[in-house]
């Protein structure tokens, strides 16, 4: 169960008389102790080691930009922020207020004025977070239907001696908004139906219809787009014709699931091709699947469990029930916490920082790290330890700094590197400030010359170990010197040295690329079969432009790395242990 979504769904005046009689400064407290006492058996997360005078700006901070996204939520019918983004600030929040309770916030919803009520309360939904919590869920249930979460806005339509005569947002679950003069222009929702009942009421999600929509490949905005028609005060022709109701429960219909489908259908919103029987997690987790990666008309957000035979209408609360659940799909953003920046520089001197964040779970993954994409980037955001990001998968599979939620209030201080001090040409040798780079060169160089048992750990251990002053001083080391560094034994230092050998025998062309020079694999195998060191030094930047793919740039770059006095003198040192070509 997450509770931190009934708190997004308790609008003011949604009459829910527990949560009132709680000051603001316990409320959020109590909800976090709840969800962890109730949901799971997870360790609470540590509180900051902040100041109070800091404790207090950084919750005022993140309640204030709750608060926003509340009101854009709620009274502009705007979602700045992803469900799972904005849960995870929730719960930050309540768990900040607990660890600092006399400095409390808590982060109070803009008032929103709703005129109908609801005949029947729109109910919300507690969530499952993984196959476990879906397990013991079906566990104590029977009858138990699965439905896809339809990507939508939640309405009631109310019909009287079947004719439409309301169209309600769910607002707080008890009243909503007037979308009724909405609703008698779009096509899909039907303004009469084959039931002349006094009244009869549906409950289903408003939401933008698509053509062949895979939700695992695609992160269309169909709520923001339906809710965004809804905020207008008139529709467009593409508005009115792209819009569509899934009507997941009639809360006074038939007392029985399929009875109610087959109702339903005869009124015209047939769901039953997307409502199915489930007998256990592998069913769920079967059209979870299916309506994840697979075409759909809608978008969707995951899927819901509900009990055939759950209560009738008149009892239900604006909160979650005991007889539904959703389990969402995997989560495409979360909010994490920066703990610290590095600034690896590679071997071209080209500095990508690192963030280290604490253990965040995105989808199925728990990431710990996450690249900047450049130093340029990096000075854009300006990420410090003690920031909350928003961070998602780029193609699925790698993590990225989508942006940053809030900025820590006090700026930690960090030791960023000139980038102008490297460049293709710098850090030759491990001295003050070059360590990094060093490093990445001799461990490409092992790479292209195929070292076996040489990873990035164990040059770093030769280094500081006094055994690397440059780039080939690892050809002179005898299996003995080796034996000394921690880790390496008799055998490995044997396996080592006799690598050491053999690439003695590599050809011309597996050198200089090992020496990094650049274009190096641009250039075919018969130019490197008549080619000496020599001869590339005696080309200038013209004829280097002869050469298919080499343009003015890259013959400069080609020049100044045959010419730069550090590779003349490897060029000297590999002439003289007889490597081919120098």
């Amino acid at each position: 169960m997450d509770l931190s979504l009934t708190l997004r769904d308790l609008a003011p005046g949604s009459g829910v008389s527990t949560i009132r009689v709680f000051s603001q400064r316990w409320l959020a407290a109590l909800l976090w102790a709840a969800t962890f006492s109730l949901c799971s058996a997870a360790e609470p997360p540590a509180c900051p080691e902040w100041s109070p005078a800091r404790a207090q700006k950084e919750i005022a901070q993140l309640g204030t930009q709750i608060e926003t996204w509340d009101h854009a939520f709620y009274v502009e019918h705007r979602s700045l922020v992803d469900d799972a983004v904005y849960d995870q600030a929730r719960s930050r929040l309540a768990n900040w207020n607990m660890c600092f309770p006399m400095v409390a916030h808590n982060a109070s919803q803009s008032p929103v004025r709703y005129p109908l009520s609801h005949p029947i309360a729109q109910t919300g939904l507690d969530k499952l977070r993984d196959v476990a919590e879906v397990r013991r869920w079906l566990a104590l249930r029977e009858d138990v239907w699965i439905q896809p979460k339809v990507d939508g806005v939640a309405v009631t339509l109310v019909y009287r001696r079947g004719k439409l005569a309301q169209m309600i947002s769910r607002g707080n679950g008890e009243r909503g908004q007037d979308w009724t003069h909405h609703a008698l222009v779009i096509p899909a929702i039907h303004n009469s139906i084959p039931d002349r009942r006094e009244e009869l009421v549906l409950q289903g999600e408003l939401y933008w219809q698509l053509d062949g929509h895979i939700q695992a490949e695609s992160h269309f905005n169909a709520r923001g787009r339906a809710a965004g028609a809804m905020a207008s005060n008139n529709l467009s022709e593409k508005q009115r014709l792209s819009l569509a109701v899934f009507v997941w429960d009639w809360p006074r219909g038939p007392a029985s699931m399929p009875e109610r489908l087959s109702a339903l259908k005869t009124l015209g919103y047939d769901t039953s091709p997307y409502t199915h029987p489930v007998g256990s997690v592998e069913d769920a987790q079967k059209w979870r699947e299916l309506w994840y990666r697979q075409p759909q008309p809608f978008a969707t957000d995951g899927i819901v469990l509900r009990r055939g035979d759950r209560p009738e209408g008149n009892s239900w609360q604006a909160q979650p029930p005991t007889w539904a659940a959703a389990w969402k799909h995997p989560a495409i953003s979360a909010l994490a916490e920066v703990t610290g920046v590095e600034f690896p520089v590679g071997r071209t001197g080209k500095i990508v920082p690192v963030v280290t964040l604490a253990p965040t779970q995105l989808g199925d993954r728990e990431i710990r790290r996450v690249s900047s994409g450049s130093f340029q980037r990096w000075l854009e955001l300006d990420v410090r330890p003690g920031d909350q990001l928003r961070i998602g998968l780029a193609g699925q599979t790698i993590p990225q700094i989508r942006d940053v939620i809030l900025r820590a209030t006090e700026r930690a201080p960090l030791r960023i590197p000139d980038p102008h001090q490297y460049h293709m040409l710098s850090c030759w040798r491990p001295t003050v400030g070059c360590e990094q780079q060093f490093l990445a060169r001799v461990h490409w160089l092992g790479e292209q010359l195929e070292f076996r048992g040489m990873g990035e750990a164990r040059w770093l251990s030769l280094l500081e170990g006094g055994l690397l002053p440059d780039l080939l001083a690892w050809s002179e080391l005898s299996s003995r010197q080796l034996t000394r560094v921690p880790g390496i034994g008799d055998k490995r230092a044997e396996k080592i040295t006799d690598s050491f050998q053999r690439a003695r025998e590599l050809s011309f062309y597996h050198w200089m690329r090992a020496l990094g020079m650049p274009a190096a694999s641009s250039f075919d195998e018969h130019f490197w079969r008549r080619e000496t060191f020599a001869s590339l030094v005696d080309r200038d930047p013209e004829e280097w432009q002869n050469f298919p793919g080499i343009g003015a740039s890259r013959s400069q770059e080609i020049v100044a790395f045959l010419q730069h006095p550090e590779v003349e003198q490897l060029q000297r040192k590999l002439s003289g242990m007889g490597i081919s070509g120098f």
